[in-house]
């Protein structure tokens, strides 16, 4: 029901509710989640939740034992979100919700739109509020409206925080947030970096994925400090002039039994035909970003990453497991804000298995339909230079292959004049040799050679061909990517 503007004035909720039903709540977190409100004169938590198959919910926590029940949550709406205010919670306490199924099993589950968690391996919320933090990088943010960012100089350099460089590596301790800048900012400014890219720091549950498994997309992971730690951390690489980028997995969950399933069962997950989850992303299920509701999370998350963290850009895993459209639409969302115009967006343009996603996939077939201020990881450029990355033994041109020059002339023009992609901008092109996965350029310099490769060896032909590597990809068109 459409809210008269009579009742907007009597109950301003009505109207985010709306907002959010019609698609155009760019702002729900601001809503939805664990709200530090004082109501008739007490001090409290607001807690609100999109379920509507949900036949009951309840808010359980240390405050009142984790018995259900005891704070059972109302609709506000007579439909689907759920509301509750609790006088006395605060800062910090962990809660999640006990969602009645219309089976009636009750399921523990963690907010949607926590702005903070507990460390693994627990996996509860926590209160947090998120606007607490003095920022200091107006001279950063003048900086970048007036620069040309995505057509100027750039040099992305990717790294993970949790195993870059260790505190203690004898007993496995990384650098926490405040730790990890006086580290890593010195040796960025070093190298002649603009910009660092962080392999995913969304909450995720175990850290051998690196990230990749992700369970909360408002939530950055409390391994290395809380929110406001993280946030110090970016205000202090834009105080010395680094632009700081995300890794982003929206593609898939971690496991089906995750806080967005758990709230609405199917929803924001594809189907097979036989009702099991689609697993293009090869970890067990993959996220319907063209279903309203799913494509309206994925925008809001992203848009919340770019405010209260001041991001400088995304990069998207498995972006081919996107629909063109919602990534058009995020990319316009995005210009909508200040400096929006200049925050990068870039990915992945395949898949990791086969999809049920059965419209325009954000792949390279489909670069022509993208906003031409959206990238794609050029594994064209990849292969001609280094060889193939499923085969060890496979040379590229570095090592001699024969027949690979135009491929290089390609590449260098960002493939523009290329019939293997489809028309496109130059600055949508990312070059690069290695990344986070497959062979890194000198593991595959040593394989094409030796059957038996030495790493660790000083290989002087392995050095040259790696120079004439950089050389190339540092002077294409488009981004290059360390």
């Amino acid at each position: 029901m459409r809210p008269t503007e009579e009742k907007i004035q009597k109950d301003p909720s009505d109207l985010p509710i709306y907002l959010f039903k019609q698609g155009n709540n760019c702002e729900a977190y601001r809503y939805f989640g664990a709200h530090l409100e004082t109501r008739a004169g007490e001090s409290g938590v607001v807690f609100r939740v999109w379920a509507p198959h949900a036949t009951a919910i309840s808010v359980v926590g240390d405050f009142n034992s984790w018995k259900p029940g005891s704070h059972p949550m109302r609709k506000v709406d007579g439909d689907s979100v759920w509301e509750l205010f609790i006088p006395g919670v605060k800062e910090y306490d962990v809660y999640k919700y006990c969602v009645t199924t219309r089976g009636g099993d009750l399921i523990y589950k963690a907010d949607p739109y926590a702005f903070h968690a507990e460390t693994r391996p627990s996996n509860g919320s926590k209160v947090y509020d998120i606007t607490g933090f003095a920022w200091h990088d107006d001279a950063w943010q003048t900086a970048q409206k007036k620069a040309d960012v995505i057509n100027g100089p750039m040099n992305i350099y990717e790294m993970h925080v949790g195993s870059w460089k260790m505190k203690d590596p004898e007993n496995g301790v990384p650098y926490n947030y405040a730790e990890l800048a006086d580290e890593l900012i010195p040796y960025i400014k070093e190298m002649g970096y603009t910009h660092v890219e962080l392999l995913p720091l969304a909450e995720h549950p175990f850290d051998g994925s690196w990230g990749y498994q992700t369970t909360g997309y408002f939530s950055v992971t409390s391994r290395y400090g809380d929110p406001a730690d993280f946030a110090a951390f970016v205000n202090a690489c834009h105080r010395m002039g680094i632009g700081v980028i995300m890794d982003v997995v929206y593609n898939h969950m971690y496991r089906s039994e995750n806080p967005l399933n758990s709230t609405v069962p199917y929803y924001f997950f594809r189907q097979n035909p036989d009702g099991s989850f689609s697993n293009g992303s090869g970890c067990g299920n993959e996220f319907a970003s063209e279903r309203p509701m799913a494509r309206r999370y994925l925008i809001d998350s992203v848009l919340y990453w770019a405010r209260e963290y001041h991001i400088d850009g995304f990069r998207f895993d498995l972006m081919g497991l996107y629909d063109v459209e919602t990534m058009n639409l995020l990319r316009a969302e995005l210009d909508k804000l200040p400096g929006g115009r200049d925050i990068l967006m870039y990915g992945e343009p395949w898949q990791g298995g086969c999809s049920a996603l059965h419209r325009y996939e954000a792949n390279k077939n489909n670069l022509n339909m993208l906003n031409e201020r959206i990238g794609i990881f050029c594994d064209n450029t990849r292969d001609a230079i280094k060889g193939g990355c499923f085969d060890a033994r496979e040379p590229g041109y570095v090592e001699g292959k024969p027949g690979s020059f135009w491929d290089i002339g390609a590449s260098v023009a960002a493939w523009c004049r290329s019939e293997k992609l489809p028309p496109h901008a130059p600055g949508q092109i990312i070059s690069y040799v290695s990344a986070h996965d497959n062979f890194t350029l000198w593991d595959k310099l040593l394989m094409v050679r030796y059957a038996r490769p030495e790493f660790a060896a000083v290989d002087k032909t392995a050095l040259a061909q790696n120079r004439l590597a950089a050389g190339i990809y540092l002077t294409s068109m488009g981004l290059p990517f360390w």
